[in-house]
């Protein structure tokens, strides 16, 4: 309203107006940058406007590392479809590596020149994951990881607790 400009550091809990520095109190600034993240009308930290890569929606997306928004993103312990083959897979890690420089393990070949995975874009991230529901009684953490290109996932309402 007085027309000055103020920097407002939410992660640090900080405004440069006098009533925080002076105060040590959360300013008008700081509640106001909260209320405008909390309805989605600003990205918050770590986060920028953007069209998610895998639905297309213009949604708040990491500044760095893809594009994906925290719906499409999948987490550890998510479960997910395999696009290819139907099967059920659980993620136990989202890179931010791209298909096309992850090496398949074992092979001179890269996750995006798999042969499976023709059609998918090249700079998809990779995610790791295994197959519990095989039948393998291995131990979870002792399961083959394999890598595939995000968009080959579908993903689930699932979770899976160990």
């Amino acid at each position: 309203a007085s027309g000055n400009r103020y920097v407002v550091d939410l992660p640090a809990h900080a405004c440069s107006c006098p009533d925080a520095s002076i105060r040590g109190e959360t300013c008008k600034h700081l509640r106001r940058v909260a209320i405008e993240i909390t309805r989605h009308e600003v990205p918050p930290p770590g986060k920028r406007a953007g069209q998610c890569a895998a639905c297309g929606h213009d949604r708040f997306v990491p500044e760095d590392g893809p594009d994906l928004c925290d719906d499409c993103r999948f987490e550890p312990g998510d479960i997910a479809r395999d696009r290819e083959t139907g099967d059920r897979v659980v993620v136990v890690e989202a890179t931010d590596a791209p298909a096309d420089a992850w090496v398949v393990e074992g092979t001179d070949t890269t996750v995006a020149d798999y042969e499976t995975n023709a059609g998918y874009p090249p700079d998809d991230p990779v995610v790791r994951v295994v197959y519990p529901f095989s039948g393998d009684r291995r131990r979870f953490a002792d399961l083959k990881r394999y890598a595939f290109p995000h968009s080959r996932l579908a993903a689930t309402d699932e979770q899976y607790v160990v």
